[in-house]
């Protein structure tokens, strides 16, 4: 007598489930990235895709012990084509997603990630309410809080301000960034003037701008994205600011720099330690990769990018190649990872344990760590002083020959 076909469609499920029981994995897997390569926020997208694919040639090339294989998508800078996307890569059956450069995008595309029940791995999302957001968020940019605060740190306690006002873009990172800073300046006594925010798309900064100088304040803190950051810095500059300019990691990409020009010269800006004069062999490395292949100096987004593939490969690398095991493998195989953006691990939100340091952009347009370029000005200022010492002193014994 046949069995019938409930009975075998039984003894088959029994049959799977006993082989994902025993740890059955897949002899392949794949990782998605979902990230903006056109659209206002290419500059983030790219970079962080260029630095994926760097260490994913890496990763192959040391030999890994099941094969890996990348799937690339463009969201447009579109953050519910960035969920669509998401989604399409696990259905497709990606393992995980790398992806959420922006915090907009990152936002919806946890939705997606909780709907499946597999990891999205963001390098650069830095919103505050995305930290508790999802079991199934990580990231590698440390939360806006952090950055916040420290700017408001230093702008009063180094820079000595006592004044500020505040040009916000009416958006998710904005919004979380002043806030942390707004607060953080006020704790410690300071005075925030205004807020003055700033609609989507906004391209006449004019009277945004005419209001700031009507303030007064003793510098103004830019928050938003690369674009509109660029916009403001150079409406400050033509209405002639004399006042500090402080901003974020936003405005870091030397395409941003780029579109300022030399009224970047002088932005203060926060962001987490990536020096490509490191002499890290592992640094060193990237940063050599990236030169040769792309022609150019990598930047934080781009090392993110990097750190975010080679994190990923390690957590799944022993035996997390099973969706539901991936965010185990983060927290437990991630220990101090020693990344390019400095040591790695996360803690249970799935937030990275990483702070920032100030920056100051030079006459160059290079990023410079502000606490160094103070220590080697003043390094020269006692140089020169030495040298002018020593001068006056030459005059005087050859002043003191002559009237003997």
């Amino acid at each position: 007598m046949r069995p019938s076909t409930s009975r075998t469609w039984t003894a088959c499920w029994i049959a799977a489930l006993a082989i994902i029981s025993m740890g059955c994995e897949p002899d392949s897997v794949t990782i998605g990235v979902v990230v903006p390569l056109t659209g206002d926020h290419k500059s983030y997208g790219e970079a962080n895709k260029r630095g994926v694919e760097i260490a994913y040639d890496e990763v192959i090339a040391a030999g890994y012990p099941v094969e890996l294989n990348l799937s690339v998508v463009d969201t447009e800078s579109d953050p519910n084509k960035a969920r669509e996307l998401l989604e399409a890569q696990f259905e497709a059956g990606a393992l995980a997603v790398i992806g959420g450069s922006v915090s907009a995008e990152a936002k919806e595309m946890i939705t997606g990630a909780d709907r499946f029940e597999r990891v999205l791995l963001s390098p650069s999302a830095t919103s505050i309410e995305l930290t508790k957001a999802s079991r199934n968020f990580f990231r590698l940019a440390p939360s806006d809080d952090t950055a916040g605060n420290k700017m408001a740190d230093f702008a009063f306690r180094v820079l000595e301000l006592e004044s500020v006002a505040i040009v916000a873009e009416d958006q998710t990172y904005a919004e979380g960034v002043q806030r942390a800073f707004s607060a953080a300046f006020e704790k410690l006594g300071g005075t925030v003037m205004e807020l003055i925010q700033v609609p989507p798309n906004t391209s006449d900064f004019g009277g945004l701008m005419d209001r700031v100088l009507t303030l007064g304040p003793q510098a103004v803190y830019l928050a938003g994205y690369e674009t509109g950051i660029a916009a403001m810095i150079l409406e400050l500059r033509r209405v002639n600011f004399k006042g500090r300019i402080l901003t974020t990691h936003a405005f870091s990409s030397p395409s941003a720099i780029a579109r300022v020009g030399k009224a970047a010269e002088g932005v203060i800006l926060t962001q987490t330690v990536f020096e490509p004069d490191s002499d890290f062999a592992h640094v060193q490395s990237f940063v050599r990769a990236y030169r040769e292949r792309f022609k150019e100096e990598p930047d934080l987004f781009a090392a993110e990018g990097y750190d975010t593939m080679k994190v990923l490969a390690k957590a799944i690398e022993k035996k997390h190649t099973l969706a539901s095991e991936v965010p185990r493998g983060l927290w437990d195989e991630i220990k101090e990872f020693p990344g390019v953006t400095g040591s790695i691990q996360f803690n249970e939100n799935g937030d990275v344990r990483k702070f920032p340091r100030v920056y100051i952009i030079g006459g160059d347009l290079l990023l410079y760590d502000y606490s160094k370029r103070l220590e080697e000005n003043q390094k020269k200022l006692l140089e020169k002083q030495r040298e002018i010492k020593e001068r006056l002193e030459k005059l005087r014994q050859n002043a003191a020959k002559l009237g003997g």
